[in-house]
């Protein structure tokens, strides 16, 4: 099992900044990852994405956000992180990682592949 472990989320002024991370673990071999992405979820609605990156690193993010957040990963530590500025009270949102086609490996067994979900991260962006 693989367990997607987000942080940095916290309590922020209105043009203010934070910087999340993700990390994917387990007790299995990650083989490999494909898409990462960042997606949240404000009170009473439905969860949406923000960015996502490609293994290879390309970019793509929703319009709300183009210019303010970064999203990046590290390959070598199975993380993605999102930098975001300029925050503005509408960010307010618990935010999610995402990977998709993650491979694990156990020894003498066929590799898997599935999508995970981390637990979130709250950011409350205030004025």
């Amino acid at each position: 099992q693989v367990q997607l472990v987000e942080s940095g989320g916290g309590l922020v002024q209105a043009g203010g900044s934070l910087r999340l991370s993700c990390t994917a673990s387990g007790r299995i071999s990650i083989f490999r990852i494909g898409n990462m992405a960042w997606y949240r979820q404000a009170a009473g609605k439905q969860r949406e994405l923000v960015a996502e990156i490609t293994s290879d690193g390309r970019p793509n993010y929703v319009d709300f956000v183009k210019g303010r957040f970064t999203i990046s990963r590290d390959n070598g530590k199975n993380a993605v992180y999102l930098q975001m500025n300029s925050l503005k009270p509408e960010d307010t949102a618990v935010y999610y990682c995402r990977a998709e086609r993650v491979i694990t490996v156990v020894a003498g067994e066929r590799p898997v592949e599935r999508d995970y979900w981390g637990q979130g991260t709250q950011v409350m962006v205030f004025y």
